[in-house]
């Protein structure tokens, strides 16, 4: 059986935060599903084709990789994808007292691990909140993007 992991967020816009930990995590799985979650309630900065391009451009060249979209609860996503695993990356300990909470309900609801991996000390400060409020007020996000944002 293939080891598929889905790493699930809104990737508004993708961060170099977020490849640290894909790409650490590509030797340890077979498959990683980066499954851009849809929320008709949220507002996006960057629409879902672009942010859809941005992860397929990064990516292009990893087989292991694939990019899809789902709504709804992520546990029910592994399930229809075959997934055993889900990737979340943890930059503080804030985070992980909110992903804790979650890995667990998710525990509780269904048989799918939540595999956990630190952000590296040079991408532990980027998220994507700081990314927009940067963009919004025309900085400048080289050093925090991958060149696929940046290009947009």
């Amino acid at each position: 059986m293939k080891k598929r992991a889905v790493f699930p967020g809104s990737f508004d816009p993708l961060t170099l935060g977020h490849t640290d930990i894909i790409d650490r995590a590509i030797p340890l799985f077979d498959e990683i599903i980066i499954a851009i979650g849809t929320n008709s309630s949220k507002k996006y900065m960057f629409n879902l084709d672009q942010r859809r391009e941005f992860i397929e451009k990064t990516y292009a060249h990893q087989p292991k990789v694939v990019v899809d979209t789902y709504q709804g609860l992520t546990i029910d996503y592994c399930k229809k994808v075959g997934s055993q695993f889900i990737l979340r990356g943890l930059r503080n300990p804030a985070d992980f007292e909110f992903e804790k909470a979650i890995a667990q309900t998710n525990r509780k609801m269904s048989e799918i691990e939540t595999i956990f991996l630190l952000t590296s000390a040079d991408t532990s400060y980027i998220s994507s909140s700081i990314v927009r409020d940067i963009i919004i007020n025309h900085g400048d996000v080289s050093m925090l993007v991958p060149q696929s944002v940046v290009a947009k």
